[in-house]
């Protein structure tokens, strides 16, 4: 019997997450409402807090589809590991750069939504994340062999962290962001001055 419990509840809580995901995608972060997504999913709404705690956990869930597609776009970008690593940085800055604008609602979701002060957010959703930083690493070691895993790990966050702002400022139209019709060329002329400042820095 608990095992039928399980499956129903394992059923509605992945019907919950897709219907979620389609009020994200054509609403964005700040019109999701448990009750449409509930309607959409085809229960009631108390069955939303019995399956995925709430509506907080619920972004999580999608959050961590959208990584996953995330991280199977970058990986699949990444060219053969006797390419320049440069060249291997453009494509995953590319490749991001296209998800961001074909996907806007879901991947600003990613970065914006906030779980409630004194909640912090569970394990498992924090090494979803891992794969933003660890398609970063192949390359970027090849630039600086002089570094050790740690260090690796750090660089590859700033640059993601770079990448990621520019890109961040020019889909929400910032005046302080690049137009959007500049933003590849732009991010390229970045990628390419950090790859080529991490290449000079090696000893």
């Amino acid at each position: 019997m608990g095992n039928k419990q399980d499956e129903r509840r394992a059923a509605l809580r992945e019907r919950l997450i897709a219907a979620a995901e389609v009020e994200l995608t054509e609403k964005g972060l700040g019109g999701l409402k448990a009750r449409d997504v509930t309607a959409r999913a085809g229960c009631a709404l108390g069955a939303l807090y019995n399956a995925v705690e709430d509506l907080d956990m619920l972004v999580l869930h999608v959050n961590a589809r959208t990584l996953t597609r995330l991280g199977a776009a970058l990986r699949a970008t990444l060219p053969d590991e006797a390419e320049d690593p440069e060249t291997a940085m453009q494509a995953l800055a590319s490749a991001y750069i296209t998800f961001a604008t074909e996907n806007r609602r879901l991947w600003q979701t990613l970065f914006e939504h906030r779980l409630p002060e004194g909640r912090g957010i569970p394990d498992w959703h924090k090494r979803d994340h891992a794969v933003l930083i660890e398609v970063i690493v192949p390359p970027l070691s090849r630039l600086r062999p002089d570094l050790g895993a740690e260090a690796l790990a750090l660089r590859a966050r700033t640059i993601f962290a770079a990448v990621h702002g520019v890109v961040h400022l020019a889909l929400q139209g910032r005046f302080v962001g690049v137009p959007a019709e500049a933003l590849r060329e732009e991010v390229a002329a970045l990628v390419e001055t950090l790859a080529r400042g991490s290449a000079a820095a090696r000893p």
